[in-house]
């Protein structure tokens, strides 16, 4: 078993030894504070890719989450980091995800650009270390779930401030005025060189290939499910060019036909793909689930594989190694991640419900803008009292917006319009 130390262990605020039972490890209690949080249950009521409200069937944000924990831990334990701490990072992974998913938080981010914008994963950081209620400082400043170090590290997907991450992504992982915990937390992380990135830990990493898996596969599922994917296309080279455009357009600009149709035949000839179209019977569902099944068991195997290759049996953690995903798999995987997003969110039905949700979020800005003191939730309301400036009240104003349910957000929406508050 992989031998986390005392600095792994830390807690940003120490905790009384007293209230702390002997025989529960620090890491499943972060995993149980993780899973008792408000800002897990909303997830239940929050867009993955298609709306909640859909179909029973459909994913949200939560039921994503579990599925992504349910494959990081095991991946992590099968690489020797705790089990616990990789659970809780894909429990937590997005946590910071606003009312109607991507959208949401594009729409969110243009509203805020002039006090630093939003950005899903730095909102996650936030709600771990500042909003979610639990632990409070002497001088009454919140810390939010007190998280050890190693369990907030393997949250942090994008270890940067905005602009000091690659040219390549516009993402980051926390705010500004969030940094005090977040610099506590990455003492002890290997530096790194002028022109490098910032690295993650192994279990961030772990994370990361855990979400980007079941986003691929079970993005496809839902899509086949509502009727938005024909996977009859896998045999269509015409058909599956303005796949492979987005590909290289939403994921990775180096891809070429060439990697991405060699991905598309290993995907035909591993026999998972259901031979009969999509008719919603009892037996459609389960060659359907099957091949879920047995994509998540290829993508998390290979990467199994290739780490363990590279780095040895392990028990490997933190910074001990770096996950290692063959060029062909991630290709497989972003091959999947894109037939999603070309058929289903690229839709004209998706796009009509974006510009209505599109629309929401800017009411809504407007809407608790107007009148913060009267119109946020109370458990914002110190955060309003302590505001310096304008741009720190905004930022309460995000916060709130981000805490929002998609449910909750279309009413309050409506009560706007209705000028009842």
């Amino acid at each position: 078993m992989t031998v986390y130390d005392a600095a792994d262990r830390a807690r940003w605020l120490p905790e009384d030894p007293a209230q702390k039972r002997s025989d529960r490890d620090d890491f499943a209690r972060d995993r149980a504070r993780l899973v008792h949080s408000a800002a897990l249950r909303r997830l239940a009521d929050k867009t993955q890719v298609l709306q909640p409200d859909t179909d029973d069937f459909i994913r949200n944000r939560l039921t994503h989450s579990l599925e992504v924990a349910q494959i990081g831990r095991e991946l992590g334990g099968a690489l020797g980091c705790s089990a616990d701490v990789v659970d809780t990072a894909c429990l937590a992974h997005d946590l910071g995800h606003p009312p109607f998913g991507h959208e949401g938080e594009r729409v969110l981010h243009q509203l805020s650009a002039t006090i630093g914008g939003f950005e899903g994963n730095a909102q996650t950081w936030r709600l771990l270390t500042r909003l979610e209620a639990k632990r409070f400082r002497a001088d009454g400043r919140s810390v939010g779930l007190n998280l050890t170090r190693a369990s907030l590290d393997a949250v942090t997907k994008y270890p940067w401030q905005a602009g000091h991450g690659p040219a390549t992504t516009h993402k980051f992982g926390v705010y500004d005025d969030d940094l005090d915990v977040f610099t506590w937390t990455r003492a002890e992380t290997p530096p790194a060189s002028p022109d490098t990135i910032p690295p993650s830990c192994l279990e961030a990493q772990v994370m990361d290939w855990a979400d980007d898996v079941a986003y691929s596969v079970h993005d496809v599922e839902d899509g086949v499910a509502a009727g938005l994917i024909d996977l009859r296309i896998l045999d269509s080279p015409l058909d599956l060019q303005p796949v492979y455009e987005v590909a290289r357009d939403w994921y990775d600009p180096t891809l070429s036909d060439d990697a991405l149709q060699d991905a598309t035949d290993r995907i035909r000839a591993s026999g998972a793909v259901p031979d009969q179209p999509y008719d919603g019977s009892r037996r459609a569902l389960a060659a359907l689930k099957d091949m879920t099944s047995r994509f998540i068991g290829h993508f998390v195997a290979e990467v199994e594989e290739a780490t363990v290759a590279s780095y040895g049996p392990g028990p490997h953690r933190r910074y001990a190694a770096q996950l290692v995903i063959p060029v062909s798999t991630r290709t497989e995987c972003l091959l999947l991640k894109a037939l999603a997003a070309h058929l289903v969110m690229r839709s004209p039905e998706r796009q009509a419900v974006v510009a209505r949700q599109e629309d929401i979020i800017g009411e809504l800005h407007g809407f608790f803008l107007a009148d913060p003191v009267r119109r946020v939730d109370p458990v914002f309301r110190v955060d309003l009292e302590e505001a310096q400036d304008d741009a720190a009240v905004h930022r309460v104003v995000v916060d709130q917006i981000a805490s929002l349910t998609d449910s909750r957000a279309a009413a309050l929406c409506a009560v706007s319009r209705q000028g009842r508050l």
